[in-house]
């Protein structure tokens, strides 16, 4: 697979070689989707909670006879229908989580990478492109590069520079590549990655030679 290596012009600079297991894979979504679900259903605190009618402190006692006042029935103050009670069928603390097995978490960040690439998505900036700690500075090179919409800027590692330059860009989020996710490539546009990110997206998740990871993937 090959990627467009951009320069600091906004012009091509050539193309690099990219591992075929990771950029250039035909995309499983039904695996994509599931992943996204269950990273979506993890991050859910699930602590709503309402209180039943065991949980309202008042009296117990009938606010008016059963019969013979000429109106509806009325219970305790605690029914659902009054104010001030409870509330029927609410929310109470759960765990929301979903496991994954780590082969579909692969491949679900494979099958994305593989589906931007063959869209344009992916540029890499070239080694004289360099990323400052100013947020114009960063705007302007992301306009250089041919940011139109939301992008990720993936390095290797923590870069602080980076991080400082866009954090005050409501588009633009930038991470290391050890922790990209289905769902962040999935919500942005656009993956504007420097050459040692992409070495180390497919140290991460390139496929085995001996292909035992291809035919689980199947």
């Amino acid at each position: 697979m090959k990627l467009p290596l951009i320069d600091a012009q906004g012009q091509a600079a050539g193309e690099i070689d990219a591992d075929d297991s990771v950029f250039g894979i035909e995309p499983n979504l039904a695996v994509v989707h599931q992943a996204v679900t269950a990273q979506r259903a993890n991050a859910r605190q699930g602590t709503s909670s309402t209180m039943n009618r065991s949980d309202i402190r008042q009296a117990s006692k009938k606010t008016g006879r059963q019969k013979g006042g000429g109106r509806a029935r009325m219970g305790t103050p605690s029914s659902p229908t009054r104010i001030g009670g409870a509330v029927a069928h609410g929310p109470h603390p759960r765990s929301y989580r979903q496991r994954l097995p780590k082969r579909m978490k692969r491949l679900a960040i494979r099958s994305l990478l593989s589906q931007r690439a063959a869209e344009g998505g992916v540029i890499v900036a070239a080694p004289d492109v360099e990323f400052e700690a100013k947020t114009s500075a960063m705007a302007s090179l992301c306009r250089t590069l041919g940011i139109e919409r939301t992008a990720l800027v993936v390095s290797d590692g923590v870069d602080e520079a980076l991080l400082r330059g866009t954090k005050n860009l409501p588009n633009i989020q930038a991470m290391p590549a050890q922790t990209l996710s289905s769902y962040l490539i999935l919500t942005h546009d656009q993956l504007v990655m420097t050459e040692a990110a992409v070495r180390r997206c497919e140290a991460m998740w390139a496929v085995e030679s001996d292909g035992a990871e291809e035919a689980g993937d199947a």
